[in-house]
């Protein structure tokens, strides 16, 4: 029987599905019906915490959940993220002002078709308003009941810290995987002492661990992964040789790759939970058997020594990528 974990007031399976894949920031994106089908076939698995987010395809991912929900919407955990969205000029921007938070949340309602958003982030910190006053605001749409708890993605300690003075933070989604370590710099022992989730975002490292993608330099432009340290022709044959030691490992459990990087994640901690993203239902199928996976201290220990900040090549993002994001970093 699948394990369960603590997600704000409900109780959720360890992986959930991040739901950004099907219209932003990667490429061979589905067709409207595929992408509907895929989330339909993760209900019918039994799949329970669905991520989603304003920026995704300009709203699109929100449509595209919404559809596939139907009447079942209360079958499920359902989170967005605002603060993270498209101008006029179809720039990204960060936009943490809370009338626009607002704003932002009424439009999510309108295209999840749902009446309350179960978790609700802000995608990034905007610096230039202070995080009390975009908690704030979201703590007023807890009370206006259209969202039942606050979340906070891509922050540090101390800006966690700050959030709880206005309101609890329910949870916190930061990257982390075996080859992306840095909420081991003091936010997964944050979350632990506070009652809040931790939610692993890209916990295979944008497909890397899962052992599946070749040659991502050769990409499309407008996937993320093409430009990106990690993934460059420089770096990523030297990454899939690590990944590549993790086999018998993996081997020797009788799972497969992606299944042992997120058992890996789930690990950490009971309260620490991950949101890997697919286009393809095979992926989803085996993302969602990590759910049976329990593995020993040796056997994590074995993976942490394997790959981790001192191993993998190439930054997780660009210098441009990094500066909209106030997560910790590891010195040098």
């Amino acid at each position: 029987m699948s394990q369960q974990r603590a997600l704000a007031h409900a109780r959720v399976r360890p992986t959930g599905l991040g739901c950004m894949n099907v219209t932003h920031g990667y490429s061979s994106f589905p067709s409207r019906d595929e992408a509907v089908a895929l989330f339909r076939a993760a209900l019918e698995i039994g799949v329970d915490h669905f991520d989603t987010a304003t920026l995704y395809g300009h709203g699109a991912s929100e449509e595209l959940l919404g559809e596939a929900l139907g009447n079942r919407r209360d079958e499920i955990f359902l989170a967005s993220k605002c603060g993270l969205r498209r101008n006029e000029r179809g720039e990204t921007v960060i936009d943490g002002e809370p009338a626009s938070i607002k704003r932002q949340a009424e439009a999510s309602l309108r295209r999840l078709g749902t009446e309350t958003i179960d978790l609700y982030y802000l995608h990034r910190l905007d610096r230039k308003i202070p995080i009390e006053e975009s908690v704030g605001a979201l703590g007023e749409l807890v009370s206006e009941g259209k969202i039942r708890s606050i979340g906070l993605s891509e922050v540090s300690v101390a800006t966690l810290q700050r959030a709880e003075t206005v309101h609890h933070v329910a949870a916190v989604q930061n990257e982390y995987s075996l080859a992306t370590r840095n909420p081991e710099l003091g936010m997964i022992d944050a979350c632990r002492a506070n009652g809040t989730a931790f939610v692993a975002f890209s916990p295979l490292s944008r497909a890397l661990l899962a052992g599946t993608l070749e040659r991502p330099w050769e990409l499309p432009e407008s996937d993320i992964r093409s430009f990106m340290p990690r993934f460059t022709s420089e770096n990523y044959p030297q990454n899939l040789r690590l990944v590549d030691a993790l086999r018998p490992i993996a081997e020797a459990v009788g799972i497969s790759l992606a299944q042992l990087a997120l058992a890996w994640v789930h690990a950490q901690g009971e309260h620490v939970l991950s949101i890997p993203g697919t286009a393809k239902r095979a992926h989803l199928l085996e993302n969602s058997g990590a759910d049976d996976v329990v593995l020993d201290a040796e056997s994590v220990a074995a993976c942490s020594a394997i790959i981790d900040q001192t191993t993998v090549r190439g930054a997780r993002y660009t210098e441009g990528q990094l500066s909209s994001v106030d997560s910790e970093v590891f010195a040098g």
